[in-house]
């Protein structure tokens, strides 16, 4: 009866996002702030209680959720709606919080939905350590922040596109200047990288202690170096060679969705990330 209940509120929580998402998108298209003022306050409320079952979870479990395959796609889509909500509180955006979300109500749609394991296995309990948690909470951050770079750089093209086209439009003037979308969009995946490097640096430390069957060509391990390297070629690029504008955004997009493939295909195709499958 509690989990029917749990999975009752879990869809609610979709309904509210779905909603929300709705009408940032009708405040994208029609410029209507009170929509947006509405869906604002809806993701709030997504927020809120996807805050408190975060912690009910780590209250229950005495770890951070993120073991299984489904608690990590709920602590990424909390992830993305916090940030959202931080970088629309400093720096008035328009625009970001429904990119972002868009991607997160996407999470937490198959999250809810799909068919996935839930609860930790016996294995995965037995290995947890503080060095795993660590690791993990490191990557889904980092994740985060190329999300919402990703979200940055697309706004950069839409930006861009209207000027080139000179549709001086209400649209045009909600939307940040390219330099400071492009600059925003820089700033996070300098966050993203060493992020990413220091988790995957806690995650060989750990498997080599853990792991018995431990592999390099694991394809997750080979798929996350891939993606350090990748985004630490955008970052030689952009400081050493000087690219930036459009160039960089649409490298920067091709980047997130190659980090997409990495986060759901080849983590299912791994060998030992058995809190992902």
């Amino acid at each position: 009866m509690v989990d029917i209940s749990l999975t009752r509120i879990y869809e609610l929580i979709v309904i509210l996002y779905a909603v929300s998402v709705l009408l940032y998108f009708i405040d994208f298209v029609q410029h209507n702030r009170k929509a947006n003022k509405v869906a604002f306050w809806l993701l709030s409320i997504v927020w809120f209680l996807q805050t408190i079952f975060l912690f009910l979870r780590m209250w229950e479990t005495s770890r951070v959720p993120i073991l299984t395959i489904s608690e990590g796609l709920y602590f990424y889509a909390w992830v993305l709606i916090t940030l959202s909500l931080v970088i629309n509180r400093l720096f008035r955006v328009d625009f970001v919080v429904f990119f972002t979300n868009a991607i997160g109500f996407l999470i937490m749609a198959i999250h809810t939905f799909a068919p996935m394991e839930t609860q930790t296995s016996v294995e995965a309990e037995r290995l947890v350590s503080e060095l795993l948690i660590f690791h993990i909470t490191m990557a889904i951050l980092s994740y985060g922040a190329f999300s919402i770079s990703f979200v940055f750089s697309a706004l950069y093209l839409v930006q861009y596109d209207l000027l080139k086209k000179k549709k001086w439009n209400k649209r045009l003037m909600r939307i940040e200047d390219l330099t400071k979308l492009d600059y925003l969009s820089y700033v996070l995946i300098l966050i993203g990288v060493p992020l990413l490097l220091l988790s995957l640096m806690l995650g060989l430390i750990w498997a080599y202690i853990k792991v018995v069957d431990f592999h390099w060509y694991d394809t997750k391990v080979l798929g996350s170096f891939f993606m350090l390297l990748a985004y630490s070629a955008y970052l030689y690029v952009r400081l050493r060679r000087g690219i930036q504008g459009r160039a960089i955004a649409i490298w920067n997009i091709a980047l997130f969705l190659i980090l997409l493939i990495n986060f759901f295909l080849f983590g299912s195709l791994s060998n030992f990330h058995f809190w992902e499958s």
